[in-house]
This record gives C-alpha cells, sequence and structure tokens, in this order.
C-alpha cells in the first residue's frame, strides 16, 4: 500500500511536532539528553520577527513524520548563500517510504527560489545508511575539512575576555 508523502514548510504552532523529532533524533543519535530547545524558543527562533532558522514537515495521511530543519550560511568563494541542513529526521515507521528524498527535493527547490549554491549538512560517522541514502541522492561527502565547535565553557572564557 502506497501512502502518499507531502511536504510543507512549518508553520507557528508546529513546534510540539518539530521538538518531538528533534528529540527522537538526539534519541537516535545516543544523545537524548542534549536537547535543551523548547516549543517555546523554537517558535522565538524560527516564527518571530526575524527568523533565521526555518523548516519543512512532511506529512504522511495528515501526520507529521518528517523533518527538514535548515538556515543559510554563506561561501565567499561561490559569493552566493548556501542551505544549511541541520537536522534530517524521519519517524522509524515511516522510513522507506520516500519521505527523506521528498523532503530533500523541497530543500533543493528551497535552494534555488534562494538563488543557494549548494546545500550542506554533516553526518555521523557511524551512519552507514544515510551516507548511502547521500550517495543515492548524488551528494558527495566533502574531504579535506573538518568540523570544530567552539562552546561551553571555552566559548564563555573566550567572550569574558
Amino acid at each position: 500500500m502506497s501512502v502518499a508523502v507531502t511536504v510543507r514548510p512549518t508553520v507557528d504552532g508546529d513546534e510540539a511536532e518539530i521538538l518531538r523529532m528533534i528529540v527522537a533524533l538526539a534519541t537516535f543519535e545516543r544523545e537524548p539528553d542534549a536537547v535543551k530547545a523548547t516549543e517555546e524558543s523554537l517558535r522565538a527562533l524560527m516564527f518571530g520577527d526575524d527568523p533565521k532558522v526555518f523548516a519543512h514537515i512532511a506529512e504522511a495521511d495528515g501526520r507529521a513524520v518528517g523533518l527538514a530543519l535548515w538556515f543559510l550560511n554563506f561561501s565567499t568563494w561561490t559569493g552566493r548563500h548556501g542551505l544549511y541542513l541541520e537536522d534530517l529526521f524521519v519517524d522509524p515507521e515511516a522510513r522507506r517510504m520516500g519521505v527523506a528524498r521528498t523532503l530533500f527535493a523541497a530543500l533543493a527547490q528551497e535552494a534555488a527560489r534562494r538563488g543557494c549554491a549548494r546545500i550542506d549538512w554533516a553526518v555521523l560517522d557511524w551512519n552507514k545508511p544515510a551516507m548511502d541514502f547521500y550517495r543515492a541522492l548524488g551528494a558527495a561527502r566533502s574531504s579535506g575539512w573538518q568540523p570544530w565547535r567552539l562552546d561551553g565553557a571555552a566559548l564563555d572564557r573566550l567572550a569574558d575576555g
């Protein structure tokens, strides 16, 4: 039996479903206690006066089953924005139904609409099924670059001078 999957930009009122899928993704990524986001913080960042974070929700049978949460980045080399995919999640029972591919197609359309040069994202080094999926889309692993992060106490120390 085939189920139609539709994708739409998120709207104010989707915060509970967005947070549910963020928590489910964190659990899948073996970090269930790492989520500090709340419905209120998501509402402010995504649907406030000057949103900087965006998302698309995939629905099947009227129920949210997937999430692509993203923001704009910038390439000085291309002189254009890019779209950075922060989180991609599909409910386990909805996997292998084309949800992730449909979300990626919506992101590609969004990137084209905004004149973005590319879509970037990161994948955990142990998530081989995701890597296989990305390759099937035509994506390629970036090489030569390592992800780095400054956060927590080190960020606070630097900010304090």
